[in-house]
């Protein structure tokens, strides 16, 4: 009978040890899995999950919105006037000017979930220059904001590789000879937001 407990009590230390063991390589296979993922494959995520966020971009801003899309190295929102609806425009934010996303502990969680490496939605290959280029081809008016803090209103007249050009006018008003004030190069490292009317992304 000693015998019988002695043995029990061995089996149970061992299956416990076993326990804590796979935890500890569970934990460390868990810590490994996240030190490889990618700030994209989080926002895929929460652009999927339409996430509620404040992102804080150069230039000290911090904009409320609704993470609506995904591209190759931009993210688009949708600003968000109060708790119950979203306004009708469009931010195309570059990955270059987020400087932090804050949203709610379960969606920060949920961005961890494992998932697929290769993106399956073609708007996550089209690059910036691109949406700016089909901005610029169907003459949609923006609102630019930079690095520095400073705001453009315009209409894109084209894109470059690592630039664009904008026909700068007041906001409201269509790109006329008579409105335009003068023209601007800007480095797409200098633009922190392109900012259009309604739902205007690829």
């Amino acid at each position: 009978m000693r015998w019988d407990r002695l043995f029990e009590d061995l089996e149970g230390q061992l299956a416990s040890e076993w326990e804590a063991e796979r935890a500890a390589l569970d934990a460390e296979s868990e810590r490994l899995r996240i030190s490889r993922l990618e700030l994209r494959a989080r926002l895929r995520t929460l652009c999927d999950s339409r996430a509620h966020a404040v992102l804080s971009l150069s230039g000290a801003r911090r904009l409320p919105v609704r993470l609506v899309a995904l591209g190759a190295d931009w993210v688009a929102a949708s600003d968000v006037v109060d708790a119950t609806r979203a306004a009708k425009s469009i931010r195309i934010i570059p990955l270059h000017a987020v400087r932090g996303i804050a949203v709610d502990h379960g969606m920060l969680l949920a961005s961890l979930d494992e998932q697929d490496e290769q993106p399956t939605d073609l708007r996550e290959r089209m690059t910036l220059g691109f949406v700016l280029r089909d901005l610029a081809r169907r003459r949609v008016p923006v609102r630019i904001s930079t690095a520095e803090g400073e705001e453009l209103h315009g209409t894109i007249d084209r894109a470059g590789a690592d630039h664009l050009d904008v026909a700068l006018h007041d906001a409201g008003q269509a790109r006329l000879a008579s409105s335009v004030s003068g023209f601007l190069i800007v480095p797409f490292e200098a633009i922190a937001a392109v900012q259009t009317a309604g739902d205007q992304i690829p």
